[in-house]
């Protein structure tokens, strides 16, 4: 097994409470924001008025396309940094999580 605790250079802990992190944010924020955008479209309908049914489908349009970004900026980010950078960061950030982090040094 290789070593990644010098992949994060020690910091394995900080990197796994940045993913935790970044993982709520990225499916709690997208679905928050589609279901306040249903929420003001079902308001619009209710009120049977058609300026703020078309305003309501505009916003919807809006959030759901602000969604998706934000559920694909962590994919869309590993990728840029892949074409920049080395891959020892791709290595910590894939490690944590899997139990392969450890405070230990591994001796052969």
């Amino acid at each position: 097994m290789i070593n990644f605790l010098a992949a994060c250079n020690g910091l394995g802990p900080v990197v796994t409470l940045l993913k935790n992190v970044v993982r709520l944010i990225q499916f709690f924020v997208p679905m928050l924001l589609i279901v306040f955008g249903i929420l003001d479209l079902g308001k619009a309908v209710i009120a049977s008025k058609e300026d703020e049914m078309k305003a309501a489908q505009k916003i919807l349009i809006k959030r759901v396309i602000y969604a998706l970004v934000i559920f694909l900026v962590v994919t869309i980010v590993t990728y840029l940094m892949g074409l920049v950078g080395s891959t020892d960061w791709k290595d910590c950030w894939k490690s944590v999580g899997k139990g392969h982090v450890s405070d230990s040094i591994e001796v052969d």
